[in-house]
């Protein structure tokens, strides 16, 4: 359905507002599928799940679920992406037209590209949303993040929130869902943007794996 819905989008002029909610409805609608045929939902707790202001969500990496289920839970959410996934036809085109923060990991220029995008985005409004351990964390492994991850936190000046999904216990990295279930969504305790990186990063780890356990 994505891809189908392109060329109409391209027709128009892919104005990136359009582009966004169109991958919110796309997104209801997966979310709203699993839940019928392979019975897998979830429940949000905590709050509020879109932020009154734009800022920094830090969350945990399990699944595929996750990038589907933020376009839903973060409205206008811009998502950093690395820049393989540039490589996939029908995705490369959305991720650069929508758009999202773009990151070639192998640059040493990546963490400053990364905070030149996430300030655009949330200037324009748009939260970022980044997965801090850089790759799938099975569930039950520990939370570790990258170190590009304080630079941003340093650099925004933002709010951040943390927040804590198990989707890898009915969806794993690497496969599809593997049956009903229900996936925990918690939306944590904002932290002020004024804390020392570390110790945003010390909390923040905890805070995640607390809610997981």
């Amino acid at each position: 359905m994505f891809g189908l819905t392109i060329p109409l989008l391209w027709v128009r002029g892919s104005p990136p507002m359009a582009i966004r909610r169109f991958s919110r409805v796309w997104a209801r609608g997966v979310l709203a599928l699993l839940a019928v045929v392979v019975g897998l939902r979830f429940i949000v707790r905590g709050g509020p799940s879109a932020p009154v202001a734009p800022r920094l969500i830090v969350a945990n990496h399990q699944s595929t679920w996750e990038t589907v289920a933020a376009l839903v839970l973060f409205p206008d959410v811009a998502i950093v992406a690395k820049r393989e996934l540039l490589r996939i036809p029908v995705m490369s085109w959305y991720l650069r037209r929508s758009p999202m923060i773009i990151i070639d990991r192998d640059d040493r220029r990546a963490v400053r590209e990364m905070l030149v995008q996430s300030r655009t985005a949330l200037k324009t409004g748009r939260s970022v949303l980044i997965f801090p351990e850089g790759t799938r964390t099975p569930p039950g492994g520990a939370i570790r993040f990258k170190r590009g991850v304080e630079w941003l936190y340093r650099g925004l000046d933002v709010e951040a929130t943390p927040v804590a999904w198990d989707a890898g216990r009915f969806w794993p990295p690497g496969g599809g869902p593997t049956g009903r279930g229900v996936v925990t969504v918690t939306l944590l305790a904002a932290m002020p943007p004024d804390l020392p990186a570390a110790e945003f990063v010390r909390r923040a780890e905890t805070a995640i794996e607390g809610a997981l356990t």
